[in-house]
């Protein structure tokens, strides 16, 4: 079974939101291109999918967008490339190599997690939350930035169960970002 991580950026308050943390460099670019490297498909919901095709879907031109520094290209073109899920109820199609995951939630990650391969990366918020509930994240991997928001959303805000962790891991970026890679601990 291919195990599926969940992986964010968070700011050491817990909030998530995409712009609370500290603007990306090239070291911490570097990790995610190798994170998402190690997953064989991205499981996104629709807000997660949508905001990531707008930022690193490339464009019709071919040519990446003057925005983008040679640092960025990597990972944009890994993420890309990727065989992507989306799980939404409201969309009716999706194209960037991604497939709608339809129906119960926990029978098609169940699903997905059994095709052979080195695992399933999932981002975001709200689907996130509702894997954890169903005990289907084998992985949580944090991106802790130095900088407390004093609002936003908040890391897996309404769980309806505690889930203990153990550390396995743990590396320090050059930006002062403390990586944080984490695994169910089994009910006794």
């Amino acid at each position: 079974m291919r195990p599926l991580r969940y992986a964010i950026n968070v700011t050491l308050d817990g909030c998530c939101h995409h712009e609370a943390g500290l603007p990306p460099d090239e070291e911490s670019m570097r990790w995610w291109t190798d994170e998402l490297g190690r997953a064989d498909a991205l499981l996104f919901g629709r807000v997660t999918y949508g905001m990531m095709e707008s930022a690193w879907r490339r464009p019709a031109t071919g040519t990446w967008p003057d925005w983008m520094g040679e640092w960025e290209v990597p990972f944009a073109e890994t993420i890309d490339l990727a065989r992507k899920h989306v799980v939404s109820s409201t969309l009716d199609e999706v194209d960037w190599n991604a497939e709608l995951v339809r129906g119960d939630l926990g029978d098609a990650v169940r699903r997905l997690k059994q095709e052979p391969g080195e695992g399933l990366f999932v981002g975001g918020v709200t689907l996130p939350r509702a894997l954890a509930d169903l005990g289907l994240v084998d992985e949580y991997v944090l991106l802790v930035q130095p900088v407390v928001a004093g609002h936003g959303p908040t890391l897996l805000a309404g769980l309806r169960e505690r889930v203990r962790l153990e550390l396995v891991d743990r590396q320090e970026l050059r930006s002062g970002a403390v990586v944080q890679r984490y695994r169910p601990v089994p009910a006794m």
